[in-house]
């Protein structure tokens, strides 16, 4: 069993909120957006991070994250990139990878908009965490927390905090 940490445009910003929210998973995932390297790493340092590029990464970011990641957590394939829609609207990449890996657990960002949705067509979560960070339209900040044991996914958490003015 694992907790597991979703987040997504952090936009340079991992404070004190973030960390309290993910102080109990045992690892952090991250969407895209991240901000920096240095950023990456000092999620890194707070908890293992797995993570995907964003189209605001700069190359050195991009060199170390590819802009999908496919993975098994437990007994769940999990896909994960930054562009990637929602279900009846995912990017043209993302259906190709969709139907080359059939991810039970699919996650991206980039929207700021939180949204979880049951794809029936492909037979997945779909689960976009929001913007983490301070920078962009959205007025919440959010982020999610899930537990996968075994084939399951269950009790997903949702933190949500308003953005400094």
């Amino acid at each position: 069993m694992k907790r597991i940490g979703i987040i997504s445009d952090t936009h340079g910003t991992f404070d004190d909120k973030l960390r309290e929210f993910l102080r109990d998973v045992d690892e952090i995932w991250h969407a895209g957006d991240i901000g920096s390297l240095a950023l990456a790493d000092e999620i890194a340092a707070f908890k293992p991070l797995r993570a995907v590029s964003g189209n605001i990464d700069g190359g050195l970011t991009r060199r170390v994250y590819p802009d999908f990641a496919a993975f098994r957590c437990e007994e769940v394939e999990v896909l994960m990139t930054h562009i990637g829609g929602y279900p009846r609207h995912y990017d043209p990449r993302a259906v190709a990878r969709i139907q080359a890996v059939r991810p039970k657990l699919f996650i991206a960002g980039h929207s700021h908009i939180l949204k979880v949705m049951y794809d029936p067509v492909y037979q997945l979560l779909a689960v976009n965490p929001g913007a983490a960070g301070e920078f962009g339209f959205h007025r919440v900040r959010t982020a999610v927390r899930l537990t996968v044991d075994g084939a399951d996914m269950r009790d997903m958490e949702v933190g949500e905090w308003p953005r400094r003015s």
